[in-house]
């Protein structure tokens, strides 16, 4: 193997800018889709329960899209920052580069971007996944991105989260993330069972189901955080430290989970306290639910009383 200008060769890879997960798009489109089916047959429902099935509809989905939804975000412990580092092994040549961190239940990405993006005659717009599903195996990611050659910032930190590392961060973010994962899966189901529940009279029920769903998706939130006791290493990738928080997905999670348990404890009080409100805020009748905007009722025709005499 000869060497280049003092460098070792690499082994150059087409590079794509940091994107869009293509399983969070697929998740929202589905849920944007149920919307606009919903939204599109909202004129049929007559009169003030129209906004009611609005609100009640939309928030339901969103509850829903955000429990799957946040299964493929990268933003449950996000940092970044603007440094000047080395760009390749065996090099001296440095760069000014914004290095970001983004972790999530099943793995972290790396993210690198020039500034400008073009320098030392290169691209420098880096996005590399590095996972640690049940399936996967880290350390052979991490091998392989050391074999491609890939930039000094990028193998710095990935090199934290490996089994191997003194730092100790992958056995806790890859449990802590495989619980919050099955937990939030548990949530989904409640999700479920709750809004089929919510449609018929047994209105407790999917509010008992309401709760457990919120509770799970709190169970995953204290799951992932329970990586907060572990010292956190120093990340310096250059010369600027990187200081990573809790991203946007912890925060809507949380706000999920006590949304589900406000919204189902306020089903169980008021069954409880005011059971004629809580019918008509589900749209039922006090005897069930047939003006239920999705129900045709067939009014009852009076049979009349003939007395028919027969004179012989």
């Amino acid at each position: 193997m000869t060497l280049w200008n003092g460098v070792l060769p690499f082994y150059p890879q087409p590079r794509h800018a940091a994107g869009f997960s293509v399983q969070l798009l697929i998740v929202i489109l589905v849920f944007l889709a149920l919307a606009a089916s919903f939204l599109l047959i909202l004129p049929g429902i007559r009169g003030h329960s129209r906004w009611f099935w609005l609100v009640r509809v939309l928030l339901s989905l969103f509850i829903g899209a955000e429990i799957v939804a946040v299964h493929f975000s990268g933003d449950w412990f996000v940092g970044s920052v603007w440094t000047n580092t080395s760009y390749k092994a065996f090099s001296v040549e440095r760069v000014q580069a914004h290095v970001g961190l983004h972790v999530g239940l099943v793995g972290i990405n790396i993210t690198l971007r020039g500034t400008p993006v073009q320098q030392l005659n290169e691209t420098i717009d880096y996005n590399e996944r590095f996972t640690w599903r049940l399936d996967e195996d880290y350390t052979k990611e991490y091998v392989n991105a050391l074999k491609k050659g890939l930039p000094d910032p990028v193998l710095y930190l990935a090199e934290k989260f490996t089994p191997t590392s003194p730092c100790g961060l992958y056995p806790q973010y890859h449990l802590a993330g495989h619980y919050a994962a099955a937990t939030l899966w548990v949530a989904f189901c409640f999700w479920i069972v709750a809004n089929a529940l919510l449609s018929t009279p047994a209105a407790l029920y999917g509010g008992l189901a309401l709760l457990a769903t919120g509770a799970f998706a709190l169970f995953a939130v204290f799951a992932f955080a329970s990586v907060s006791s572990v010292p956190l290493c120093t990340f310096r990738p250059g010369s600027a430290a990187l200081t990573p928080r809790y991203g946007a997905s912890f925060w809507v999670t949380l706000a999920t989970g006590l949304l589900s348990l406000l919204l189902g404890g306020a089903v169980v009080l008021l069954h409880y306290t005011r059971p004629r409100v809580l019918r008509i805020l589900l749209d039922q009748s006090v005897q069930g639910y047939s003006n239920s905007p999705f129900t045709l009722s067939t009014p009852r025709l009076g049979t009349p009383h003939l007395k028919i005499t027969t004179a012989l």
